[in-house]
């Protein structure tokens, strides 16, 4: 079996090779843009899954913004991470954005004016997951760009005690592969994946992440990361304090 970051590599020269990815460039190193995201969301506004939920968290990647906007045209609450999850999630209420607004509100660079940081202690129940991917299987497996956000945005809000949610990427058709992908005890997987071309359950044997698994996240990255450490002082009752080094 290749390695995740094989995999990877791949996808990444695939897209570039068949001319399916779109800016930002380059797309090695991000969640890659591609033509047709715009498609692949469609898919997903017709999903049950998106019309029922009213609360939606979706990575902040560039492929993901028509969705992002959509949920603030379609009055549902965005929850989007902060960049590389320092803060938390930043929310935004759909009052907040004026119309035609959406797409603005929505997007990283101006996601601020509309909406703000909140407190973990303050998220609300989230409803639906969105979850970036480089590369994903048909069984739900998925790889990121290596750097283990979503799995710990969803690791989070289980941990402060979320009920367990739908959770779909959004990919280009070129991104959907065959052959095996590693899978460690806290990756993610996907409960639906949407292409330009439709939409696939995955039906997934795989079990998700239920609670931080704590003996993974190093001291570096508490100092990286501090809501971590606020998640700790929720769910332990105590502050985090780092090990004395020798």
């Amino acid at each position: 079996m290749r390695s995740k970051k094989e995999i990877r590599e791949e996808v990444w020269a695939k897209m570039m090779e068949e001319k399916v990815g779109r800016f930002p460039f380059p797309l090695k190193g991000r969640i890659p843009n591609f033509k047709g995201a715009e498609k692949a969301a469609q898919h997903v506004f017709q999903m049950e899954e998106y019309k029922q939920a009213k609360v939606i968290k979706i990575n902040p990647d560039s492929p993901q913004l028509p969705i992002r906007a959509q949920v603030l045209k379609d009055g549902k609450t965005l929850l989007v991470p902060t960049p590389r999850l320092k803060d938390g999630f930043i929310l935004v209420s759909p009052e907040n954005v004026p119309p035609g607004e959406e797409r603005k509100a929505a997007s990283l660079k101006n996601i601020l004016q509309y909406g703000k940081v909140i407190p973990l202690s303050q998220l609300p129940t989230i409803d639906l997951f969105f979850a970036g991917s480089v590369a994903v299987h048909r069984d739900g497996r998925r790889i990121g760009k290596g750097e283990g956000y979503a799995d710990r945005e969803y690791a989070i809000i289980r941990e402060l005690g979320n009920p367990p949610i739908p959770i779909i990427g959004s990919v280009h058709s070129v991104q959907v592969i065959n052959e095996e992908i590693p899978k460690d005890p806290y990756d993610l997987t996907l409960d639906w994946i949407a292409t330009e071309q439709g939409v696939i359950k995955t039906n997934s044997p795989y079990s998700k992440p239920e609670k931080m698994i704590w003996s993974e996240v190093s001291e570096e990255d508490m100092e990286e990361m501090p809501v971590l450490k606020e998640v700790w002082t929720l769910t332990k009752g105590t502050s985090f304090q780092p090990k004395n080094k020798s």
